[in-house]
């Protein structure tokens, strides 16, 4: 059975829960999360296991959302909790109408009404920019001994740094995962998207992600560049603890690709050890032109 195959299971059982017909269904994206396309102008999005909490979450953050009036995609109303098909959350939500994907100047003016609300009076939790982190690096099979012990003191490194950031901006709720992508724009309006990693934390948390596609990744232009920053208003890697911010980025996505190689070596292996080399200073300075890991 196939990784679609299998998803289109969970996808039967949680529509059959929850009285929606899957009739048609088509699917949008399979990988970590699965999004498929009912015929109701409905979307489904099919969790990994054991995400629960992070699917109660974000159906809350997109709620509240819609309560202050930022634009977001908003959950179905008569499904007030995830639906659980062999430890899948499944979420149902309101299908938006034809759109794009957004650029990082549309993502901008989202975020700075977002990370301007007051805080809600449901827990959000804590960012915590390690997660799973520890995971990845003892997972990764095509690592040698020498790469993983370098990896697991990057990471203590970061830790720390972490621990002593410089003051920036107050702490408010925080996208967590804010990228164009997660950003679709419509004839008429803009609209944020994906609530899975919201939490509290350090606003420049969600400006690090586009600034680390300007200057690591190579992806976003200098002129996309100034115009996200125009668009929100400063620019992050002014602050002094941009560095700190941006160097867990990093970290991040090269262990996300490492996870990928162990899936799949022949797809990603060559990239996820580009990465690797690149922090361990063997490319020299950034941009590294770091290529897309799905």
């Amino acid at each position: 059975m196939t990784t679609v195959d299998l998803s289109h299971a969970v996808l039967l059982k949680a529509c059959a829960e929850a009285g929606l017909a899957a009739d048609g269904a088509e699917p949008l994206r399979i990988g970590e999360n699965a999004l498929w396309r009912l015929p109701q102008q409905v979307v489904a999005r099919i969790a990994r296991p054991g995400q629960w909490a992070a699917a109660v979450r974000e159906l809350a953050v997109a709620r509240w959302l819609h309560d202050c009036e930022v634009p977001a995609v908003r959950p179905l109303e008569d499904l007030a909790d995830p639906v659980e098909v062999y430890g899948h959350p499944v979420t149902f939500w309101h299908e938006l109408p034809g759109h794009r994907a957004g650029t990082a100047a549309d993502m901008a003016p989202l975020l700075r009404r977002l990370h301007q609300l007051p805080v809600p009076a449901f827990h959000l939790g804590r960012l915590d920019p390690f997660v799973r982190l520890a995971a990845r690096i003892g997972e990764a099979t095509t690592l040698d001994d020498e790469q993983r012990r370098w990896l697991w003191a990057r990471l203590v490194s970061l830790q720390r740094a972490w621990a002593d950031l410089p003051i920036g901006s107050p702490e408010s709720v925080i996208h967590g995962d804010a990228w164009g992508g997660n950003v679709a724009v419509t004839a008429t309006t803009s609209y944020l998207l994906d609530f899975e990693r919201s939490s509290l934390g350090p606003p420049e948390w969600d400006l690090t992600s586009t600034a680390v596609g300007h200057g690591t990744f190579g992806t976003v232009s200098d002129d996309q560049y100034a115009a996200f920053c125009d668009a929100y208003g400063t620019d992050v890697t002014a602050w002094a603890g941009y560095p700190v911010l941006r160097d867990i980025r990093e970290l991040r996505v090269t262990c996300f690709a490492l996870q990928a190689a162990a899936r799949d070596p022949e797809r990603y292996r060559d990239q996820a050890h580009y990465r690797l080399a690149c922090l361990q200073g063997d490319h020299g300075s950034r941009p590294w032109g770091w290529a897309a890991v799905e």
